[in-house]
């Protein structure tokens, strides 16, 4: 019923020496790339993709002056680079720093379309119960408020709410379980959407993605099969749009669903909405 937070961490100490560059990438995303110069240090963000992605990056120092805050948050665009923070040698001599990051994908500064109708993430005419909807107090608090979980059998068809570009996916994964570690093991879909945002579809099936990084969707396309995979009691499929905020975390935004008996404006535990995909972009 948890979303896995697909960010990680990288630390790196290092002692400084002169014209010195050296980079710590994490998961073929994003780079800080570090430039030592007459005692002062550059930090420089890198993306690495053609999507945005969005960073918060802290440093912690010794014989320096950190020019600005130490903990930065910021949206880089597809394979832009920028400089984060500069840290000041103290009389041009060699300091002491740390850093630690995270990402996730989408635009911190995204502006949701709350008029637009998305799509049920099931085939036109057919409705699954609802096991979670918004609030609810199993899982879906905080920042997960509005995700909604739908009690798909393994192996059904999961298709898009809405249209976007396939930024991220898994599938080699085939565990489910309800340990605090059990959330690395969930299989998934993400759709960057024009505005920036996220739409997320976890628990897939293994090998149950049927779409490639890159591959643009179009709302109503199939595009996975349902499992139970990851931090899970049940095969369902968990799904929800984010818009990211700091430290690779993502917030839920609530969404309205199209459905052939009308708008949904807040699905409800136990209710059973059959989709009618429409022709929303």
């Amino acid at each position: 019923m948890l979303r896995l937070t697909l960010t990680l961490v990288a630390i790196t100490t290092l002692a400084i020496l002169p014209a010195l560059a050296q980079a710590g990438c994490k998961d073929d995303w994003i780079c800080i790339d570090e430039i030592s110069e007459n005692g002062d240090v550059k930090l420089l963000a890198r993306n690495l993709r053609g999507f945005p992605i969005t960073y918060t990056l802290r440093v912690y120092a010794r014989d320096y002056v950190i020019a600005g805050p130490n903990t930065v948050t910021r949206t880089l665009g597809p394979q832009e680079k920028q400089q984060v923070l500069l840290l000041q040698g103290k009389d041009h001599k060699e300091g002491h720093y740390r850093y630690d990051f995270k990402w996730t994908v989408g635009r911190m500064d995204a502006k949701h379309d709350d008029d637009y109708l998305y799509s049920l993430p099931y085939g036109d005419g057919l409705s699954f119960p609802v096991l979670q909807g918004y609030g609810s107090r199993f899982s879906h608090r905080g920042h997960e408020e509005f995700a909604v979980d739908f009690d798909m059998r393994t192996g059904t068809a999961v298709h898009a709410a809405r249209s976007g570009i396939v930024a991220r996916i898994e599938e080699s994964n085939s565990k489910g379980c309800w340990d605090d570690d059990c959330g690395q093991y969930a299989n998934f879909i993400v759709i960057l959407h024009p505005d920036g945002t996220t739409g997320e579809y976890y628990h897939l099936d293994h090998e149950g993605v049927l779409v490639e990084v890159g591959d643009a969707v179009t709302r109503g396309q199939q595009i996975g099969l349902s499992g139970n995979t990851g931090h899970t009691t049940m095969p369902h499929l968990h799904f929800a749009v984010y818009r990211p905020i700091s430290w690779g975390r993502t917030q839920s935004i609530p969404v309205r669903f199209q459905s052939a008996d009308g708008i949904i404006d807040r699905p409800r535990r136990g209710g059973r909405y059959p989709a009618q995909s429409g022709d929303h972009s």
